[in-house]
């Protein structure tokens, strides 16, 4: 009789496991994922002109859902709403040239980093009073809402920062001399500069991340984490990841 009770306890304990087994691998099964961008920060995440999002982290993501196999969606947003989509459920990758920060650590699992940049100043090249970081005090600088730029000029003595969401947006404020310098990832700095003579970099300093990472709600996706790093160091050994730098201009 002993017998017979274990064996029925043992029999609902494994129904039990398999159905927390179930509700824990539900994301790996998703027929379609949903990867959140926020399109405006060329060149690695923009609109072409059919107004579909492209750039180096879309050529990226087909060649690893190619890999790996899975597809996948695009959700185009705003950059500081990308975590807390990934918390909610409303995605399941950030694929938005976002640093993996510590603080961001805290809150979703990044992939290993595959970009490394730093953080560049811009100014208009007619102010000629600033010529290194400590002429910013008593400014106003620009940057895009929710970046590593943004927490880095805070921390700027008596700077006033002016955020917006769109990198463009910033860009355009210091053409038009509303702000007196952007500061911007310096892989997206440099592609403004070639094609904006009015404006300069004057200064040029680490961002204190860890790189450009992919985004996960945390301890969701661990096996799919662990295959994109196995791919894109596979990529970077066979010459797919090179090939997508120089299409992009980042080698």
């Amino acid at each position: 009789m002993k017998g017979l009770k274990m064996k029925k306890f043992f029999k609902i304990l494994s129904c039990f496991m398999l159905i927390f087994t179930f509700a824990n691998a539900k994301d790996f099964t998703k027929d379609t994922l949903i990867v959140g961008t926020n399109a405006t920060y060329p060149p690695f995440e923009f609109l072409d002109d059919k107004s579909e999002v492209t750039g180096f982290d879309f050529d990226l993501m087909t060649e690893l859902s190619k890999r790996i196999g899975f597809k996948y969606e695009v959700l185009n947003m705003s950059f500081d709403g990308l975590i807390p989509a990934l918390k909610s459920g409303k995605i399941d990758i950030a694929a938005a040239a976002m640093s993996a920060t510590p603080a961001r650590k805290k809150a979703v699992d990044f992939s290993n980093a595959y970009y490394f940049t730093e953080n560049l100043f811009l100014k208009h090249k007619d102010s000629t009073d600033i010529t290194k970081i400590d002429d910013l005090n008593g400014k106003k600088i620009g940057v895009q809402l929710g970046t590593v730029q943004e927490m880095a000029a805070k921390e700027l003595n008596g700077v006033d920062v002016s955020a917006s969401e769109d990198i463009f947006v910033a860009i355009m404020s210091l053409k038009n001399k509303k702000v007196d310098a952007v500061l911007v990832d310096s892989s997206i700095g440099y592609s403004y500069l070639k094609k904006n003579p009015d404006l300069v970099k004057f200064a040029k300093v680490p961002d204190g991340s860890e790189g450009f990472s992919l985004a996960f709600d945390k301890n969701k996706y661990s096996d799919l984490i662990e295959k994109i790093n196995v791919e894109i160091e596979n990529m970077k050994k066979d010459g797919t990841f090179d090939k997508i730098l120089e299409k992009y201009d980042l080698k």
